[in-house]
């Protein structure tokens, strides 16, 4: 389905089910809801996945340290999740080895204890077990690592997915189960029947045109934005979630050679710090800092950089500068709030589900979680709209891939995405500006910001030979990516 399919449809009919939202919540409603055969509309304000759900750590993962809190159901039902999640989107989600290095005769026993527990809550799982490591293993495992003081480590085992291609995918598989998804669709007002939500007004981007939207419940599944579209329903309505901002910096491949990650499992904030490999690259973070509002672009803080920066040099022999980081980028979580206190990294990650005027508003929660958040919201959206109770069908759903491409030739030297790729993402995947294609479809902006700027340029010619759009329109994405990608160019205020 086309985005111009998609718009026509969008105000041709009455919904069983509108979800607002594009991110990993809204994408998993929008799938459960249309496989048990309801009507379904998903809008999104700007593209799909814009938010954050394209800026997670890339982890598949039970939640370990919610052990130490005495939080067992929330980790028990993320690892259930974790290997449902491998089992569905297998090109996109696999197995990593994680490395918690021991600089203390206690630290190994004592994490040992902790991940033999994760372990049995596993239960049967394609997941390894945990064990030990003696300091040669743990050295040829992870060749970068401060050798001094080093006593071994533990290994375990979780998962990494690629979020944003997960995100798209999810669309994909909405779609073709029936649910129509339109990207760039603003919210503008809620429509009532006396105190009751009965549809939406959106405003078409790209035409300027508004619209309004029939549906017999309508799902708030805006993340960190939930608050703005509960106060259209209840100008009274209290905030529900608290914001928080994690950091992440991209460094090359080299600071963290082999295929196992290592993990620090006590910052001082008192957060895990994870170095990933992925996608070529090696990966730090994440932070966990309140912020007094939430942006749609937000931006990593000088002194989350520098947390990161003199974190990671704590445990690697290499120490990591400014000069080296090749993207960072940011995202915020919709934690929802608790009385008093201000430490984000102790608010639970468990989703929320709350009723306000006959709107539906979903929000917390992870990646991991996001199917069972959305069948929770469904079950909860259906009895809410008296709809015909259906079971959901998407524990083992397999998720749709992405079509496969023609031309191979090479966009840059430095990433392995090709011009087919492009064409793909217009022609399949509703991206419709240089920023959709460089960040979420392909993943250049988060790997190598420089490298993504000196794409932008073939990507645009390409981009505007799929949509009909002249010169004046090229000149302008690439323009307007560019200063997008300065926010992601640590490197370049280091030169």
């Amino acid at each position: 389905m086309t985005r111009a399919e998609s718009l026509a449809r969008a105000s041709a009919q009455p919904w069983d089910i509108v979800v607002i939202g594009g991110g990993a919540t809204g994408a998993g409603v929008a799938v459960d809801a249309a496989t048990r055969g309801y009507s379904v509309l998903l809008l999104e304000q700007h593209d799909f996945g814009k938010g954050t759900s394209s800026r997670s750590t890339k982890l598949v993962h039970g939640g370990v340290r919610y052990l130490e809190r005495g939080d067992v159901r929330l980790v028990t039902e993320a690892l259930r999740e974790r290997s449902r999640l491998l089992a569905n989107a297998p090109h996109l989600v696999r197995v990593q080895p994680f490395i918690v290095p021991a600089y203390r005769w206690w630290d190994a026993p004592y994490f040992f204890a902790g991940l033999s527990l994760y372990d049995l809550l596993a239960g049967r799982s394609p997941f390894g077990r945990s064990k030990y490591l003696n300091r040669r293993e743990v050295l040829r495992q992870l060749p970068t690592i401060r050798a001094e003081g080093l006593r071994g480590g533990i290994l375990y085992y979780d998962g990494q997915f690629d979020d944003a291609r997960l995100l798209i995918d999810l669309i994909q598989t909405a779609v073709k189960n029936g649910a129509t998804c339109l990207n760039y669709a603003r919210i503008v007002r809620l429509l009532h029947d006396g105190d009751r939500v009965t549809g939406v007004a959106f405003t078409d981007a790209e035409t300027g045109t508004t619209a309004e939207v029939s549906a017999r419940v309508v799902v708030n599944a805006t993340g960190a934005f939930c608050d703005s579209i509960r106060t259209l329903a209840d100008p009274a309505a209290r905030p529900m979630v608290t914001p928080s901002q994690g950091a992440h910096l991209v460094f090359d491949r080299s600071f963290l050679p082999g295929n196992a990650a290592m993990v620090v499992p006590k910052t001082p904030d008192g957060r895990v710090l994870f170095a990933i490999p992925w996608h070529g690259r090696t990966l730090v973070g994440t932070t966990d800092v309140p912020v007094p509002t939430t942006e749609l672009e937000p931006r990593a803080t000088e002194a989350e950089i520098d947390f990161i920066l003199e974190t990671a040099g704590r445990y690697l022999a290499k120490t990591p500068t400014r000069a080296d980081v090749l993207s960072v980028f940011a995202g915020i979580r919709p934690l929802v709030k608790a009385d008093g206190g201000t430490n984000t990294a102790a608010l639970s990650r468990d989703h929320t589900i709350r009723t306000e005027a006959g709107l539906l508003t979903v929000t917390g929660g992870k990646w991991t979680t996001y199917r069972n958040m959305a069948e929770d919201a469904v079950n909860r959206a259906a009895e809410l709209a008296g709809l015909p109770p259906k079971p959901c069908r998407t524990a083992n759903l397999r998720i749709t891939g992405p079509i496969a491409s023609g031309s191979v030739v090479p966009l840059h030297p430095q990433l392995p995405y090709t011009e087919a790729d492009i064409v793909r993402a217009v022609r399949h995947e509703m991206a419709r500006t240089v920023e959709d294609v460089l960040s979420r479809r392909l993943r250049a902006l988060i790997l190598d910001a420089d490298a993504a700027v000196e794409m932008a340029p073939r990507v645009a010619a390409l981009m505007a030979a799929e949509l009909g759009r002249d010169a004046a329109w090229e000149a302008e994405q690439v323009r307007a990516f560019t200063a997008l990608a300065r926010g992601y160019q640590l490197r370049r205020e280091s030169a």
